[in-house]
């Protein structure tokens, strides 16, 4: 967890998705989504993808419990959270108050 803290700890804001690869076609189009947000805000925040089954301890400390949960860091500080589908300019919109 400790990689974790540092991966939040930053000044600008972090995007992470918090998701499970069970459903091959969902998981394209959330891939294909966050491209477009990345690309969309460049270097004014950063985006990232965690699997849940591969850091089962992150998840269950952070009581992630649906698939996608989204949540927004920003020094540390968890500024927002979202479980569910999410479209891209939504998303960009929430990462943008943060900024």
């Amino acid at each position: 967890m400790s990689k974790f803290g540092d991966l939040v700890n930053s000044e600008i804001p972090i995007l992470i998705d918090f998701y499970s690869d069970w459903d091959e076609a969902q998981e394209d189009q959330a891939i294909a989504t966050l491209k477009e947000v990345a690309l969309s805000l460049g270097d004014k925040a950063k985006v990232i993808k965690i699997d849940i089954d591969k850091n089962e301890t992150l998840a269950k400390a952070l009581r992630i419990k649906s698939n996608p949960t989204f949540i927004i860091y920003k020094s540390s500080e968890m500024k927002w959270r979202q479980s569910g589908e999410q479209d891209a300019t939504s998303l960009i919109d929430m990462v943008l108050q943060f900024v």
